[in-house]
């Protein structure tokens, strides 16, 4: 049974093909780790969102949780909606362990792979 489980949190848009990316990350974290349950959630715009997932992680009986805010900019989303929304889940769910990671902007080796990619030619 998965003890742990990874919510990649984003912004939302109406768009739908801007869910793409962090759904495609969430099929790779699966791949190099099946044992773990990732589920994307979103601020706005876009189901599910956080509360809603974390529910349903909850109801698989995962009860520590890592997430991880899939900003590059550390905006007032990341600085004071998600610690809000974070503080609220802890308050719902007394027994469960949450894990709020830096925004991935933040994460140096999102840095450095951005500038990998910024010199291809």
């Amino acid at each position: 049974m998965t003890q742990r489980g990874i919510v990649l949190f984003g912004h939302g848009s109406r768009d739908p093909l801007w869910r793409k990316p962090i759904e495609a990350v969430a099929a790779r974290v699966r791949a190099l780790d099946a044992a773990v349950a990732v589920r994307c959630a979103y601020l706005e715009l876009t189901e599910p969102d956080l509360g809603a997932t974390v529910d349903g992680l909850m109801a698989e009986g995962i009860r520590s949780i890592t997430i991880v805010p899939m900003f590059l900019g550390v905006g007032k989303h990341a600085r004071e909606d998600l610690p809000l929304l974070l503080d609220a889940l802890r308050r719902q769910h007394p027994g469960a362990e949450f894990n709020l990671q830096a925004s991935v902007g933040e994460q140096p080796a999102m840095i450095e792979l951005l500038a990998k990619i910024a010199l291809i030619i």
